[in-house]
């Protein structure tokens, strides 16, 4: 991969340029962050050569000045409201946060609660933070918000708020999603330090869209691809251009929200300390681009990314074909179609050329090796075989298998197995490369490279066969297996339903991490999540136990699209079993489930599933 961007210098410039602004005020800036803290893959993809951890570790080159303070909406407290890309209600995810930043030695001092009304949820939330010992504030829902400026900014409106103490120069505001009130605890904090005498500050930390690269630069053209669903627009900033006649690019958002900014600012201070929204910004990245066609390539190829991802979202309704149009549009803009993703017209010509389904990569230094479907291996297999010979420097027509060690194996599959394709798959391919690794140097050689291969792009010209599908759920076992053995060692040590939940949520990253290195080293591409979410099971035999069907709380690691059979088990009490059949839960096992039900429920399941009454239960397990 072609590096584009200097990560080090960002790192640099940023921590920089936040310590001057810091300096503009009272030595009291209140930073709203924008987008993703950490596990930025998207700027990561577009700017090759940015860490997905940027902001993060940016921030702890400040950490002696920096405090954080999470928001939360109460609204979205009382409507249970889901991230998406992690599936957690925002309630949860403000603990995963607070752990995530306390883990990497950041400063957490507070949670705000917003837009307070009363709500029973948010109540609750907030007797239980308070458990935990930390400090929660509310600010409450103000009418006419926004534009009531009057009423805002009076001792009615952002005077009826709590004031958050804090103790550093520099107190970041961020919050698991957007809508949660970063922007209005800023303000709101600013009229209250204001009022002590301290001439505080405001900015905003914003990496998407570039300010100061031209408004269809593929890199902002891939922001608003990526930001489709939201329906977000990159568009000039007027205030700016009328200010200082400079021409810097912000989104709609700000741009419409800026005049009752300035509003509030004038009300606060007498005058308002910025003439645009790109002032208020504090982003060096465009600084940082040090091979601009490098982030180009990388972004035509993001935006060509969001399209097929947005067409494989309409096969499970996740996406809508507004979303395919507007990133239609864009590679329009882009001056880009499908056939600028080099993989996939190689995968599409060989296709042609042979007649029969093939696939291409690119490796990491531009080389395009295809592979073709033949008597003895699919598309897939063949093109894990040449890449790997090929980063082996081993010639393309060198047996690294031998045909008499693979034609057993499709005799076991076609004769024994009842498969009708004898054809290897990549993962049996791998197995068979593992083997002949013991006696051969060529096929050790060839095993060796499989790091090599890791991120590059790859295009087959068709869709996953069905046996492919069977091969997923054995690496689907593979992960649920290998996952309970990492798992154990941190849940070992817990004793009840609570204690077991807030620990998985703790590590919810690290076991989405591990579930993708087995993944990746399994030979597979696919992508990996993890989240908490509630689902509906089936009813679940035992042996001696019945598990009612019903809408459990659960951890759920989904693997590429989630089709198919899934593998499931109880974390607490632990209840996991190879086979659905045969598993019989242990004496050890039954006090437990005595512990955590009452002896209602308890009865329900341990008694003959005809004869036993049919009972609700409602406790919750992962």
């Amino acid at each position: 991969m072609k590096i584009g961007f200097d990560n080090e210098k960002y790192l640099s410039m940023q921590s920089e340029h936040i310590r001057e602004r810091i300096n503009q005020f009272d030595n009291k800036l209140y930073l709203e962050f924008g987008g993703k803290l950490f596990d930025d893959y998207h700027a990561s993809r577009v700017l090759p050569g940015f860490a997905p951890d940027s902001k993060l570790r940016m921030l702890m080159q400040l950490a002696d000045h920096a405090e954080i303070v999470i928001v939360i909406s109460a609204g979205d407290i009382e409507k249970n409201k889901v991230r998406g890309d992690l599936g957690i209600t925002y309630d949860a995810d403000v603990l995963r946060l607070r752990e995530v930043f306390q883990e990497r030695g950041l400063y957490v001092g507070s949670v705000a609660i917003t837009q307070f009304s009363g709500q029973p949820a948010a109540i609750n939330f907030k007797k239980k933070l308070e458990k935990l010992g930390i400090k929660v504030y509310i600010l409450y829902s103000i009418d006419g918000y926004p534009s009531n400026i009057p009423l805002i900014v009076s001792d009615e409106g952002y005077g009826k708020n709590d004031y958050i103490e804090t103790t550093r120069p520099l107190v970041v505001i961020t919050a698991p999603g957007p809508g949660s009130g970063k922007m209005a605890t800023c303000l709101s904090q600013l009229y209250h330090e204001h009022k002590r005498g301290v001439h505080a500050g405001y900015a905003k930390f914003e990496t998407f869209p570039i300010w100061n690269i031209p408004l269809k630069h593929p890199v902002n053209l891939a922001y608003e691809a990526a930001t489709a669903d939201l329906n977000d627009v990159n568009m000039i900033d007027p205030f700016h251009l009328e200010a200082y006649g400079e021409t810097t690019v912000n989104y709609n958002r700000d741009v419409e929200i800026f005049p009752v900014l300035r509003a509030i600012f004038d009300r606060i201070f007498g005058k308002c300390p910025y003439q645009s929204p790109t002032d208020m910004g504090v982003n060096m990245a465009g600084n940082c681009i040090i091979d601009d066609e490098a982030c180009c390539e990388a972004s035509r190829q993001e935006i060509i990314r969001r399209y097929y991802q947005a067409v494989d979202g309409l096969a499970d309704e996740t996406k809508t074909q507004d979303e395919v149009f507007k990133i239609e549009l864009l590679m329009k803009q882009a001056n880009i179609s499908l056939e600028d993703r080099k993989v996939t017209v190689a995968a599409k010509k060989r296709a042609e050329e042979t007649g029969a389904p093939a696939a291409a990569v690119e490796l990491d230094d531009g080389r395009i090796i295809t592979g073709k479907t033949s008597d003895l291996l699919g598309a897939a297999s063949a093109l894990l075989l040449n890449a790997l010979k090929d980063l082996a420097g081993l010639p393309h027509n060198l047996h690294v298998i031998s045909p008499a060690s693979i034609e057993p194996i499709q005799k076991l599959k076609t004769s024994y197995l009842g498969s009708k394709n004898p054809r290897l798959h990549t993962d049996e391919i791998l197995i068979a490369l593992s083997s002949s690794a013991a006696t051969s140097d060529a096929a050790r050689l060839a095993l060796e490279q499989l790091p090599k291969l890791k991120g590059c792009q790859v295009h087959s010209s068709v869709m996953l066969s069905s046996t492919d599908k069977k091969t997923f759920q054995k690496l689907k076992m593979q992960v649920k297996t290998e996952l309970l053995e990492y798992m154990n060692g941190f849940l070992k040590e817990s004793d009840g339903l609570e204690e077991t939940k807030e620990i998985v949520l703790g590590h919810l990253t690290e076991i989405k991490q591990t579930a993708k290195e087995i993944v990746e080293e399994s030979g597979y591409e696919y992508r990996v999540e993890a989240k908490m979410e509630k689902c509906e099971f089936p009813e679940k035999v035992y042996g001696n136990c019945t598990f009612p069907k019903g809408e459990y709380e659960t951890l759920t690691v989904t693997i590429g699209a989630g089709k198919g059979h899934n593998w499931w088990c109880v974390l607490y009490p632990s209840l996991c079993f190879i086979n659905d059949s045969y598993g019989v839960v242990a004496d050890e096992k039954i006090e437990e489930l005595k512990k955590v039900l009452t002896e209602e429920e308890f009865i329900s399941i341990w008694n003959d599933p005809k004869e036993r009454k049919k009972v609700r239960i409602s406790w919750k397990w992962f």
